[in-house]
């Protein structure tokens, strides 16, 4: 995938995600997923995809749902920023686990500071 098609791709995926469109941010995710070689980027960005659906379970009331699935989206964003994925992931993932727990507004994907 060409660099300005991946972050077309961010972008949107971004938009649908802060507006709460969970499953739709989920695919805009999944369509820069598959294109990655990178098994440690690869791997965050399943949790990205992850974090989508469990909060699309979160506002459906399946708590089942958002148990499995968060937990393993936390899992995938543990550890340290890597530098080739765009979007912030350790407040991002600090967010998303306080939400999940009922304790928070989920959290916004938001690209990382420059410089």
């Amino acid at each position: 995938m060409a660099p300005a098609d991946r972050r077309r791709y961010l972008e949107h995926a971004q938009d649908l995600f802060n507006r709460g469109e969970y499953w739709l941010a989920h695919e805009a995710l999944e369509t820069v997923w598959r294109s990655i070689i990178k098994e440690d980027e690869a791997l965050v960005f399943q949790g990205l995809i992850q974090a989508a659906a469990a909060l699309l379970h979160l506002g459906r009331g399946n708590r089942h749902g958002t148990v499995v699935v968060g937990a393993a989206a936390l899992k995938r964003l543990a550890g340290p920023q890597l530098p080739e994925v765009e979007f912030e992931t350790t407040q991002f993932r600090a967010q998303l686990a306080r939400a999940l727990a009922g304790d928070g507004d989920p959290p916004r994907l938001e690209f990382k500071a420059h410089g």
